[in-house]
């Protein structure tokens, strides 16, 4: 039995980590809606604790109610809301959508405009929810943020660190680099120990959640169907213009509608036919050129990153002569591969690869690991490769 002092704290931590009792640890936990978050919500009730349920309205709900599979709109909401009646716990719903599009929906539709391939899902991590909805939560006196995160924090020597998921097929810690070491200090992830996604969906049965069987969501929340160009023709009208498609030895091979329309390593769909398979390895917005040419054309060594979020013990500026061994991704499905990371000025870096990786894109993140472990020790956004 644990004991307890005259001031409330406790001699050994909850399962939290908080060295009080469960029922005096208020915890804000992150419901989008979906199966994963709303299982935080109802572990943490049934554990015990002083729970919160917060759900951000991030687009428009009309347009969103008749949209399955998605978060933060619509349906969503509905049923972030029965997962809180269901289990006893206050909840509240934040419009976050004038936030949203202004941290998030305005930079992804510039970045494709420009020739990137950006990743408004971290954005959305980054920006909203581990910084306005992190600070709702202080506001309420919450001890913690937790989400339904497929991620693990853990105790380190030198604090909390960032580790891949138990389940490496749900491993979102790609899409959490950015997140830094005092928001971790605040976080929590229960879910990051799981080893399948089955047993979360049996715990919600177990619970009497009515999203045991809802779907998980696939595409980015505000593009319907994954066509995110419809949703860029809205938010910056007349904006995509026609072009050519020029092969890298200069030849004009076609003409295009739009650079929007195409992304780095794509080959389907280029409208230009004959001779060996061509691949997209560049996109010159100003000239309004996409860049063709054959596969091995794509494949890069060396990475320029910028904007460098650093979760490793030492300053990512005191690295050893050659910079610091790493493991990288440089896209959400690729494997980790050896490297280097070298830091430059301002806050960049350039990443040696030890193999060639096809496909490296502006826009996209380089996530760092340690490459004898599973801790995550940050990363950076792709602005070019050597």
């Amino acid at each position: 039995m644990r004991s307890m002092d005259t001031n409330g704290t406790i001699d050994t931590p909850n399962a939290l980590g908080f060295t009080k009792p469960s029922d005096a640890t208020r915890v804000a936990v992150a419901m989008s809606g979906g199966v994963d978050s709303s299982v935080v919500a109802a572990m943490m009730k049934e554990d015990g604790f002083d729970v919160v349920g917060l759900t951000m309205q991030l687009y428009d709900h009309g347009a969103a109610l008749a949209k399955k599979g998605a978060c933060c709109a619509g349906a969503d909401i509905h049923d972030a809301r029965r997962v809180a009646a269901t289990m006893g716990f206050a909840h509240y719903v934040l419009d976050y959508e004038n936030l949203f599009r202004e941290a998030v929906m305005d930079e992804f539709a510039d970045a494709y405009l420009a020739g990137a391939t950006p990743i408004p899902c971290i954005r959305c991590n980054e920006r909203v929810k581990f910084r306005d909805l992190m600070q709702l939560a202080r506001d309420l006196d919450a001890d913690c943020l937790a989400t339904g995160h497929y991620i693990r924090r853990m105790e380190g020597p030198n604090g909390a660190e960032l580790h891949r998921a138990a389940d490496p097929a749900k491993d979102q810690s790609y899409f959490l680099f950015t997140t830094t070491r005092e928001q971790l200090e605040y976080l929590r992830f229960p879910l990051g120990g799981i080893e399948r996604k089955a047993e979360v969906r049996a715990m919600a049965t177990r619970f009497g959640l009515a999203v045991a069987d809802k779907p998980d969501s696939q595409d980015i929340c505000f593009v319907p169907e994954g066509r995110y160009t419809d949703v860029i023709e809205k938010l910056r009208p007349g904006a995509s213009q026609p072009g050519e498609i020029v092969h890298l030895d200069g030849r004009v091979l076609g003409a295009h509608s739009g650079v929007l329309n195409y992304t780095i390593g794509q080959r389907r769909g280029l409208g230009i036919s004959g001779g060996d398979p061509l691949y997209v390895v560049k996109l010159d917005a100003k000239a309004r050129h996409v860049i063709v040419g054959p596969r091995e054309a794509l494949g890069a060594t060396e990475v320029r990153l910028h904007q460098i979020n650093w979760l490793g013990d030492a300053a990512f500026d005191d690295a050893p002569e050659g910079g610091w061994d790493v493991a990288v991704k440089v896209r959400s499905t690729r494997p980790a591969s050896p490297a280097r990371a070298v830091p430059g000025k301002d806050g960049t870096a350039t990443v040696f690869l030890n193999e060639p990786e096809d496909g490296v894109a502006p826009g996209q993140a380089c996530v760092f690991y340690a490459p004898d472990s599973t801790r995550v020790l940050g990363g950076g956004w792709i602005t070019g490769r050597g």
